[in-house]
């Protein structure tokens, strides 16, 4: 049976039937569609990636990330600082440098040469013991340079010929014992604190008992625990463990303690504590350094010994004084309000010999020192600072007047009562830059340690006296030693 229409003409019409079919299912080109819908997609789902089966091989030299999943395992490698390990290399201080040239020649500091003004501009330096019990004392800082000259030594300047003349004056025996109270000031760099280590230095030489608050900060930041003292109105603040740390300072850096007995046996309700009998000043201060619990009352007693009629002269130091005037610590009362830091024993029983409320018997010096690089702003103590001191002289010669209160500036009215409030004013010492001849002094110095590689040439003495603010030391040091072009 043959049929009208062959198999490839019936073949090409069905492929033209299905095209013309799936055209007609299309939906109209006019229809809009929506740019979103919240309806789930669960029409047609995505079927799961299947592998291929074709591992990825990275180029040489390319890095990939590689991200573990679960518990991390303990790297032995790498080690975390242990508790105060970080202060204290923040607050490491090197005395030291090996690589250091040695100055040959240079002469020691001792109790007949450091008021002697022929060695005016000259640097001597600290021996060993010396270095020790200023070490414990707290007097060196770690921003000073020690640690780039082979020993520690310290320039022999105006002022410190000064302060040596005073303390030899109050050590001579035929001498009344008076008592030197006086605040360090003037701009950063100046040597405020190297003036209050040479201070300290000549106490220790003349066999002085040395007491510093080496860091005013360090009592106010809230850092340390407190406690109320319950005998006391209003309620002032004990911190026993600044007791103790103190108690341990000086019993290290002051040796001639161990052979000063205690004169009067402590009463067993002020230390609960046996107390051997003829026990010296030396370890009745180290019981105190191990029991912070009694570390107040020895404090107390300890210093109601040195001033005992007899005993040798006394130093007390501080530095910072901004923040012990501040008009808060970082304390807080029982009733949530901030502590002022003359509520805190420590600084009330200080504050007590500098404003003249108490004296010393025997004679000494309490000597305090402002800082312009770490001090917080307070208005009283600048407007104090300035009626103490009086007129100064600018530098073009003209007189300063003293600062005034401002009538619209709250001024803490405990700062007044303590600087200017007492029966004797308190002496104000501005340091200012050094000399020429002074300058020459440490340039040679710095040239013979190995510091300076230039010589030192009336034009480059006028050219660094110059551009360090005439002779500031710390901006000389930073010039010449610190700074390399």
């Amino acid at each position: 049976m043959s049929f009208p229409i062959c198999w490839r003409c019936l073949s090409n019409a069905s492929a033209r039937s299905l095209r013309q079919t799936a055209r007609g299912s299309r939906p109209p080109t006019g229809v809009l569609a929506l740019a979103f819908s919240t309806t789930p997609y669960v029409q047609f789902p995505l079927s799961p990636k299947k592998s291929s089966g074709v591992k990825v091989i990275h180029k040489k030299g390319s890095k990939s990330l590689v991200i573990k999943k679960g518990k991390r395992s303990d790297d032995n490698r790498v080690r975390r600082p242990a508790p105060g390990e970080r202060k204290a290399l923040r607050k490491r201080i090197v005395l030291s440098n090996v690589n250091a040239f040695e100055v040959e020649g240079m002469q020691d500091v001792n109790a007949e040469n450091m008021y002697d003004g022929r060695l005016r501009g000259h640097v001597l330096g600290l021996p060993g013991p010396i270095v020790d019990q200023l070490r414990a004392a707290g007097a060196f800082k770690p921003s000073q340079a020690w640690g780039m000259f082979r020993r520690p030594g310290m320039l022999i300047r105006r002022e410190t010929l000064e302060i040596g003349k005073i303390v030899a004056d109050m050590h001579a025996e035929n001498e009344s014992k008076s008592t030197l109270r006086t605040i360090l000031v003037g701009e950063r760099g100046s040597g405020k604190s190297m003036l209050l280590l040479q201070a300290m230095t000549m106490a220790i030489l003349n066999s002085w008992t040395v007491i510093n608050l080496p860091e005013a900060q360090d009592i106010t930041i809230g850092h340390t625990p407190y406690t109320p003292l319950a005998s006391s109105s209003p309620i002032n603040y004990v911190q026993p463990g600044y007791y103790a740390h103190l108690l341990q300072q000086i019993s290290v850096a002051n040796p001639h303690l161990a052979d000063l007995p205690l004169s009067q046996e402590p009463s067993k309700m002020t230390i609960p504590v046996p107390i051997p009998p003829n026990i010296s000043l030396a370890h009745f201060a180290s019981l105190g350094a191990s029991d912070r619990e009694i570390a107040h009352p020895i404090f107390n007693l300890l210093v109601t010994e040195l001033l005992s009629p007899g005993r040798p002269p006394v130093f007390f130091g501080l530095d910072g004084l901004a923040h012990a005037m501040q008009p808060a610590t970082g304390y807080t009362a029982p009733h949530m309000t901030p502590i002022h830091p003359h509520n805190l024993e420590i600084l009330k029983w200080y504050f007590e010999f500098l404003s003249g409320k108490k004296t010393l018997p025997n004679g000494g010096i309490i000597m305090a020192a402002t800082s312009q690089s770490n001090a917080p702003k307070v208005p009283a103590l600048d407007v104090a600072l300035s009626q103490l001191e009086g007129p100064i002289e600018s530098p073009a010669g003209q007189a300063v007047p003293s600062k005034e209160r401002i009538p619209f500036v709250k001024y803490d009215e405990g700062v007044f009562k303590t600087l200017i409030g007492g029966e004797k004013a308190i002496e104000i010492r501005r340091l200012e830059g050094l000399s020429k001849e002074e300058t020459r002094g440490l340039l040679e110095y710095w040239a013979r340690s190995g510091m300076l590689r230039e010589r030192v040439t009336e034009g480059f003495l006028g050219e660094k006296w110059a551009l360090s603010g005439g002779g500031v030391v710390g901006e000389l040091e930073r010039a010449v030693v610190r700074m390399r072009v």
